[in-house]
């Protein structure tokens, strides 16, 4: 099952008609070049409203689904604006710069041209990505366009998104309890259902005739050292069938699926197993199961699944790191303060690929004390994937709608270090510059729930535009100290 978009983009020159035509059409022949290619070039020029209909008709012909729109000129201002209108796709807005002729018959004026390009789009109320400077050589758009990409990848995957959720959503556990009016302002489709709906599918799928190949590909990826319970593969592997197929089932009109999903109490007692390592699994395949029903979370993890194109997680922002250990592991070996760094931990969720060589499937601990008797054996706590995520640098993010329904969002970029964590569950010794300050000056001021997205990267600039893109007006940031937050004591 493909679960992110492949992005085919097409570029359209425009021209103001009192420009030479030709100006265009050379600076677009020249990003084409830029591009090695591998960018759809429309033959039509925009001139006027006409050619607008005509261009977006034959990039829509070509099944383009994300476009440039390139002011080789000053450029028509209706008729420009209004490709963003009739197109069904993400658009991006760039100029040209002078320097490629003489100016007097080879200058184009698009920096003056894109100012009033992104007033018209301002009074039309119209959606466009306007790069940080939108004007520049063909190199430079060249340049643009590969960074526009992964945030056309995410804005295209959203418009096509449905979040399957099997609930209810756990009372008394906030990071799930959300207004899903902010999914459908974005265009994101929700199909609600109970556990009982997903035991059914489940039993339903007894003995199907390719449990066997699954069981065969999970111990493969565990090895021998990390498949300690081989039994147990059976009935997850089943499990991952069950939800595959809801996927392609119930996704309607929709070309793309998250899961959040109830994982406790109840879940391990019905199933016989606790679902975190089919979680990950699913995750590492561009489809991220959200744990404890956390719908934004499942939608977080969909837009870095989408920017990044590799697997993410979903973690609680979870527990100090004991001065001890900061002390011995990362005193002196980094410029972290002890502030700057926290544990994040999840039962078992995080993909494979993300953890280090010693990971295998184990028991949750903190189920296994509340569900099963005192100095037992673990049975149906069994199913996490346990061991440290490995060292890499992240991107921690949340897209979250307030009690007000409004979407705020929040990014900082860090770094996993290398040190051994000495606990439980898939856990990590994050690390991220002024994590003191963010935590208490957004996270607990803005009132943000304790699981946060994590991409395996610096993605930072492109989930900040994303988030832009979709109108989120807050979106906040780990300041550094010479920036104060604005409910940060000056005089502290």
């Amino acid at each position: 099952m493909k679960n992110i978009p492949d992005v085919k983009l097409g570029i359209i020159a425009v021209s103001r008609d009192c420009f030479p035509i030709a100006l265009s059409n050379q600076r677009r022949e020249a990003i084409i070049k830029a591009c090695g290619g591998d960018l759809y070039e429309c033959p039509i020029t925009v001139e006027n409203e006409a050619d607008m209909l005509d261009a977006v008709q034959d990039v829509t012909l070509e099944e383009c689904n994300a476009l440039v729109v390139f002011l080789g000129n000053f450029g028509p201002e209706t008729p420009e604006t209004l490709i963003a209108e009739k197109f069904d796709g993400p658009v991006m807005f760039v100029a040209a710069a002078e320097g490629d002729g003489d100016l007097i018959n080879g200058r184009g004026d698009a920096y003056c041209g894109m100012l009033n390009c992104s007033y018209n789009l301002a009074m039309r109320h119209l959606k466009g990505y306007i790069p940080a400077y939108p004007v520049g050589t063909a190199e430079d758009i060249a340049d643009m366009i590969a960074e526009f990409v992964p945030i056309a990848r995410a804005i295209i995957g959203l418009q096509h998104l449905k979040i399957i959720t099997f609930g209810p959503r756990p009372q008394d556990f906030f990071a799930c309890n959300a207004p899903i009016k902010g999914l459908y302002e974005i265009g994101v489709e929700i199909e609600e259902n109970s556990e009982l709906d997903l035991l059914v599918a489940y039993k339903e799928h007894e003995n199907d005739e390719r449990i066997p190949a699954v069981c065969e590909d999970m111990a493969q990826e565990l090895g021998v050292k990390g498949n300690q319970y081989p039994a147990l593969l059976p009935r997850m592997a089943q499990f991952e069938l069950t939800l595959l197929d809801w996927a392609e089932d119930h996704k309607g009109a929709r070309d793309y699926v998250v899961f959040a999903d109830k994982c406790w109490p109840a879940f391990p007692q019905q199933f016989g197993f606790e679902p975190c390592y089919v979680n990950s699994r699913l995750a590492s395949r561009g489809i991220p199961v959200a744990c404890e029903v956390d719908i934004y979370g499942a939608l977080s993890e969909y837009i870095g699944a989408c920017v990044s194109g590799d697997a993410v997680t979903l973690l609680d922002i979870n527990n100090t790191v004991p001065a001890s250990l900061y002390e011995k592991e990362i005193k002196g070996k980094s410029d972290y303060a002890l502030t700057d760094t926290f544990m994040a931990f999840h039962c078992g969720n995080t993909p494979s690929c993300k953890m280090c060589a010693d990971r295998a499937i184990k028991y949750q601990l903190i189920q296994h004390r509340l569900l099963e008797p005192a100095g037992s054996e673990p049975d149906f706590t069994r199913g996490t994937l346990e061991g440290d995520i490995a060292a890499d640098a992240i991107t921690f993010y949340r897209l979250q709608c307030d009690s007000e329904g409004k979407l705020r969002s929040y990014i900082a970029q860090g770094e996993v270090l290398d040190v051994p964590t000495g606990s439980f569950g898939g856990i990590g010794v994050f690390a991220i510059p002024e994590m003191g300050r963010f935590y208490r000056h957004v996270l607990i001021e803005k009132h943000y729930p304790h699981h946060g997205a994590v991409a395996f990267g610096h993605f930072g600039k492109a989930l900040y535009e994303v988030f832009r893109y979709l109108g989120v007006k807050d979106i906040a940031y780990n300041q550094p100290k010479t920036l104060p937050y604005k409910t940060e004591n000056p005089f502290a």
